[in-house]
């Protein structure tokens, strides 16, 4: 069989699912999900290969309106997953948190107007749809988009639950040319262990605190080692420093007696585990670095930009 592949970028607005669409697309998680609106900081490589087909995914920071430097670097991660790809999957929401009578929100518009310059071939989702009371309701938001860009087929589904998800993959599957593997054909990413570990992390935090905490975190990976311990078991080990943007936000974070910081250690090594297969070991730490987020040295340091 005759190779093919396909760079697929996804695109949208903060929380209308573009990382659980794309784990459920691979079938196992690759990218943090969480309630939280910017979950995803930067580009985030997904890799399905079956048979002669391979398509790869860039799942893209949710595009909004910046508030400072790492706002605008995940913003410009955005353009940057539009860049040299075969095809763009557009994701929204089918019960939008805006009135359909005022028109797209501005995100989209902005997404819509750089998928005209680019000349990109795009897919419209209408991701959770399993929360729709009304059906009817999805012709009304498929006219609302279509009128705005001349999709190549639009594609109601669910990532939570995967209906639909089938079908998005073989009208994702028309983009694929003949071409070489660009990865290993058993690779589902090329984020570092150390990159996922650190995510793990996160993902926590922010499944763990309240609103106004996770934007302003950060975790930096001081120590990633496997070893045996003494009686010949492998071993995980993993110490990470979780930065916060004020001592108010520590004291959350460590919670009373450090409860909330024992807590996310639990819950992150459990995962660490199930995605190496072995024991692990968790430590953790808290420090404060004012406004890190407009600090161009310390976004560096935590790969964010």
């Amino acid at each position: 069989m005759k190779e093919k592949s396909a760079f697929i970028t996804i695109i949208g607005r903060p929380n209308v699912g573009k990382s659980s669409l794309m784990n459920r697309i691979l079938g196992q998680k690759v990218a943090i999900v969480s309630d939280k609106p910017q979950t995803t900081r930067t580009k985030i490589t997904g890799i399905l290969t079956k048979g002669a087909d391979q398509l790869v995914f860039i799942d893209t920071p949710g595009f909004h309106k910046p508030r400072n430097v790492l706002d605008k670097n995940m913003n410009k991660a955005v353009g940057d997953g539009m860049a040299d790809v075969d095809a763009a999957v557009l994701v929204v929401e089918a019960s939008p948190k805006f009135s359909l009578e005022g028109g797209l929100p501005p995100a989209e518009l902005e997404l819509i107007k750089e998928l005209k310059r680019r000349k990109l071939h795009a897919v419209l989702v209408i991701n959770k749809i399993d929360m729709l009371e009304k059906k009817e309701a999805l012709l009304t938001l498929i006219t609302l988009y279509t009128r705005e860009f001349e999709f190549d087929t639009v594609v109601p589904l669910s990532a939570k639950t995967g209906d639909g998800v089938d079908i998005l993959l073989g009208e994702l599957y028309k983009f694929s040319k003949p071409s070489p593997h660009y990865f290993d054909d058993d690779d589902i990413t090329d984020q570092p262990e150390k990159v996922m570990v650190a995510e793990m992390i996160r993902e926590k935090l922010l499944r763990s605190l309240n609103k106004e905490v996770p934007h302003g975190i950060a975790v930096d990976l001081e120590r990633f080692v496997e070893r045996d311990t003494a009686e010949g078991e492998p071993i995980v080990e993993v110490e990470a420093t979780i930065i916060c943007e004020k001592e108010s936000h520590k004291g959350i974070i460590i919670g009373k007696g450090g409860a909330m910081l024992k807590k996310i250690g639990t819950l992150a090594r459990r995962d660490i585990e199930e995605f190496f297969g072995i024991r692990a070991s968790v430590k953790l730490w808290v420090k404060v670095k004012e406004d890190w987020r407009n600090r161009e040295g310390l976004i560096h340091t935590f790969g964010l930009d």
